[in-house]
């Protein structure tokens, strides 16, 4: 059993169907249970959603992250997944969340998508590197103008 600290950044398609009131219907529903499960889990990170793609980054013990990442797999809300990045790191930086959260109608979520098609949706051209630096700037930017995204009490 291996415990030591990893982080995990995968990329996977939005399967969600139905209106843009049901599309954030169920994304709650994900940031609900994911926030509950992290916290009780010691897994921090973030998750990035632009309506064709969820890019996450997790960060904690490798059992658990393994874990977490299996009922991730699982989720019908999610298809073809793949993994960017799966690798143990000295720390965490994203330690205050247990699941920060960019949205689709956000700048973040724009550059994600213009990654996206600059690399004509190919993964193998997405580097978790840059999906990570994505999500950790625009993380702590919206942090710093004031908007609740859940941190850890």
């Amino acid at each position: 059993m291996t415990q030591n600290l990893y982080r995990l950044i995968y990329l996977s398609q939005n399967t969600i169907l139905g209106s843009n009131e049901n599309v954030h219907k169920e994304i709650e529903q994900i940031l609900t249970i994911s926030r509950q499960r992290n916290a009780a889990s010691g897994i921090t990170g973030a998750l990035m959603f632009n309506q064709e793609c969820f890019a996450q980054v997790l960060e904690g013990m490798h059992d658990d992250i393994q874990e977490t990442f299996e009922r991730i797999q699982c989720d019908p809300r999610h298809g073809d997944v793949v993994v960017l990045d799966f690798e143990p790191v000295d720390a965490r930086r994203f330690s205050q969340w247990s699941m920060g959260y960019i949205g689709y109608d956000t700048l973040a979520s724009k550059e994600f998508t213009q990654i996206q098609l600059a690399t004509g949706f190919d993964v193998k051209q997405l580097s978790g590197e840059r999906i990570y630096d994505l999500l950790h700037v625009h993380l702590y930017a919206a942090e710093k103008a004031g908007s609740n995204l859940e941190k850890i009490a």
